[in-house]
């Protein structure tokens, strides 16, 4: 039997391989994938340097990074971890979920890579460019720390430079990464 990287792994490869980019939803709730993509995002975190302790919620940056929430929370429950989730949403407010007020945070999508920000749901986006900076300006808005940006799938990156839209202040924020596009393709 293959090991749950190895399993996430198979089902992604059939939906990376011949295509530019894809919101990967037909992996993140698929229920071959639901209860392991939890423990491989958590072991992901762990393997750059990143413990459960270290952060107190995931929030999901698009709809396809919403069972990965879930997945994560119970899979962090399994191991006897405390883990809260929130969801981003550009409809007031703009975080779905339980307060992230002082709280370290970790922002969750399913593929994200330079071919990923050409989607958007906003028209600051489309002006600015970069729906994550935006998205990163509402988390420290509402009191949050980002402590990293992970996703199943990247381009590679092992930092993301985000720019707060309100005031201007850019960050450089770790990024963790499951798989590499090119290991699927």
């Amino acid at each position: 039997m293959m090991e749950p990287r190895e399993q996430l792994a198979s089902l992604l490869k059939e939906h990376v391989v011949g295509r530019p980019f894809s919101e990967l939803a037909s992996v993140t709730f698929d229920h071959h994938a639901a209860p392991i993509m939890g423990h491989v995002l958590i072991d992901a975190l762990e393997d750059a340097g990143y413990s459960v302790d270290d952060f107190d919620a995931v929030g999901a940056l698009t709809a396809a990074a919403v069972p990965m929430v879930s997945a994560m929370i119970q899979a962090a429950a399994s191991r006897g971890e405390d883990l809260d989730g929130f969801v981003m949403d550009f409809v007031y407010p703009s975080i779905k979920g339980p307060s992230i007020e002082g709280r370290r945070v970790v922002l969750l999508d399913a593929w994200l890579s330079e071919k990923s920000y050409v989607q958007t749901s906003s028209l600051v986006t489309l002006r600015n460019g970069n729906e994550l900076s935006l998205d990163f300006g509402i988390v420290e808005q509402l009191g949050a720390k980002v402590v990293a940006i992970a996703s199943l799938v990247g381009g590679g990156a092992k930092n993301i430079n985000v720019v707060n839209p309100v005031t201007g202040d850019g960050q450089v924020l770790p990024f963790v990464q499951v798989f590499d596009e090119s290991e699927l393709r």
